[in-house]
């Protein structure tokens, strides 16, 4: 079962907020002008969960490898990564 937080409260200018959480932790807020258009917006973020989820371990994967590479080549220090 997967769950999904999702609060929709009136905000500020007449606009709404919509703070969500999906089944993998991951979080975002944004601002709607309608409950409808904060209802949409968080249908379509939680079915793309699972996508976001494959892209982020991606990028995980990705910057691990980096700083294994930088390991490698000495170009670390306690201080630095090397990734700036």
């Amino acid at each position: 079962m997967n769950k999904y937080y999702i609060t929709i409260e009136s905000a500020h200018s007449g606009y709404y907020k919509v703070d969500l959480e999906d089944h993998h932790g991951n979080y975002t807020q944004v601002y709607e002008k309608t409950v409808e258009e904060a209802l949409n917006y968080a249908r379509n973020w939680c079915k793309q969960a699972d996508e976001r989820k494959k892209q982020k371990d991606i990028q995980a994967k990705a910057i691990a490898e980096m700083i294994a590479l930088d390991k490698k080549a000495g170009i670390t220090t306690q201080t630095s990564d090397g990734l700036d």
